[in-house]
């Protein structure tokens, strides 16, 4: 075990080392103690860690981690993941202020087929966000993965999930109107892809705290985002509108991932061959890091939530404002 290298709201994630072949990998230690206050307002009968742990590791897609290992101690959870040399999507969003769009394209891509796998199998993310998606490199061009499954939940055949979880600024509108007392589907894993579109393609997020003049939870209940124009002026029309048709509020008319990768602006075959290229390519090229300092923030839980969005939002607060006057 070495240097920890991300935390979250029940425990940390360190850079580890396997003995035998000194392999590096990423070990998220989870506080047991923590864990439990985490799910205490599950309205639903709680699924064991080990066992949505042994359902995880069973799915098998080039843009989802890939689960090695699972250790079960007196005090904590060790989970064994592959170690992704590129960092978060949120930090490379941040130090370029925004993606080119052909990049974000090759990134939505393969986050959109990663997320219809999950869907297939019976698995709602719940939490996507920058943070949740990891890069295999330090390159433009890279494989992306979908990580963080601490919010998902199995799903049973008739059950729908009633636990208000997630991030503000990605919540779905309909697990906000409803406080998370009435069921919602796998529509709001494609809302919260929509609000991770118009970050990469902007720099800025749709719904902010930020906004003074309607609080965050009516901008989202009620689908009200801004385009500013120094932002999008370089935005072609197909990426615009896919974002408009994943952020709808009525979940029956939003977009599924089935109905997003079959959008125009993702019928670009050079994209998609470099996206296969890449996910094939089991042995990822690991530049050097990045000199940058990466954005130091905590994820939020509970009481967080609000704070840590804040503190999210802050990030695109100098390019936003420095946009709004163009």
């Amino acid at each position: 075990m070495s240097k920890t290298i991300g935390s979250g709201a029940c425990g940390e994630v360190k850079l580890a080392f396997v003995k035998s072949t000194c392999k590096k990998v990423a070990v998220k230690v989870i506080s047991k103690k923590r864990f439990r206050m985490s799910t205490s307002s599950d309205n639903e009968p709680p699924i064991s860690v080990d066992t949505e742990i042994e359902i995880l590791k069973k799915l098998n897609h080039p843009c989802i981690i890939r689960i090695e290992n699972f250790f079960d101690s007196v005090d904590s959870y060790y989970i064994v993941l592959e170690l992704m040399e590129g960092g978060e999507l949120f930090d490379r969003v941040v130090t370029s202020t925004r993606l080119q769009e052909p990049t974000a394209k090759l990134y939505f891509y393969q986050m959109l087929l990663a997320v219809q796998y999950l869907h297939e199998n019976g698995v709602i993310h719940r939490d996507l966000k920058p943070e949740n998606v990891l890069l295999s490199s330090t390159t433009e061009e890279c494989c992306v993965k979908i990580t963080d499954f601490g919010q998902s939940k199995i799903l049973g055949e008739a059950s729908l999930m009633r636990t208000l979880c997630g991030t503000p600024t990605y919540l779905a509108p309909e697990i906000l109107n409803t406080a998370g007392t009435a069921g919602y589907s796998n529509a709001v894993d494609c809302w919260s892809l929509g609000v991770i579109l118009f970050v990469c393609l902007s720099g800025y997020p749709p719904f902010s705290e930020q906004n003074g003049k309607i609080p965050l939870k009516n901008q989202i209940t009620e689908g009200k985002y801004t385009f500013i124009p120094g932002a999008w002026e370089h935005v072609s029309k197909p990426a615009l509108d896919l974002v408009k048709r994943l952020l709808v509020v009525n979940p029956d008319e939003r977009l599924t991932t089935k109905e997003a990768l079959e959008h125009p602006w993702l019928q670009d075959n050079n994209m998609k061959s470099v996206a296969q290229k890449l996910m094939n390519d089991i042995v990822h090229s690991m530049p050097p890091p990045l000199t940058q300092k990466p954005v130091s923030r905590k994820r939020a839980h509970e009481g967080e939530q609000e704070a840590s969005t804040s503190k999210y939002s802050e990030q695109f607060t100098a390019a936003t404002e420095k946009r709004a006057k163009m």
